[in-house]
């Protein structure tokens, strides 16, 4: 299970709509402790792909900054986020290929005509590149 407070949850909806028709990313952090993994924050990468109404790559000086910031504030990197604008919130082959954060969320939004309509979260499984599979989680949202 994932848990995220609705300010962050919210704000990752937002994200993939200011972006529509583009795909939007971003970066999930938090903790994983004994209560569980709670995202705390969001931070919003900008989309460096060729082809951004169809794919997602994070710049990568906005990635390492984010893993900076991480470690700065004593959290984790829980996962991942982004946008399917048209497109139902689930990982695509091209998703699955290029996920490589084994146990991290990879939380979708689907932006229908401009307007969030659905996210979920698929956390990466398997041990090894060519045994990885996503397995969808409960995404809680806390107050």
């Amino acid at each position: 299970m994932l848990m995220i407070s609705k300010v962050v949850y919210d704000q990752v909806r937002q994200d993939g709509t200011e972006g529509y028709p583009r795909e939007c990313c971003g970066v999930l952090l938090g903790e994983d402790g004994k209560a569980g993994r709670i995202v705390v924050r969001a931070v919003k990468i900008t989309n460096a792909s060729v082809n951004p109404m169809a794919h997602y790559e994070m710049d990568s000086v906005e990635l390492v900054r984010a893993v900076r910031e991480a470690r700065s504030r004593e959290m984790e990197i829980l996962g991942f986020y982004h946008s399917h604008p048209d497109h139902p919130a689930e990982p695509s082959p091209t998703d699955l290929a290029e996920a490589h954060w084994h146990s991290c969320s990879y939380m979708i939004t689907a932006i229908e005509g401009g307007h969030p309509v659905a996210t979920r979260s698929f956390r990466l499984m398997g041990e090894r590149e060519e045994e990885k599979y996503f397995l969808e989680e409960e995404i809680r949202i806390l107050s």
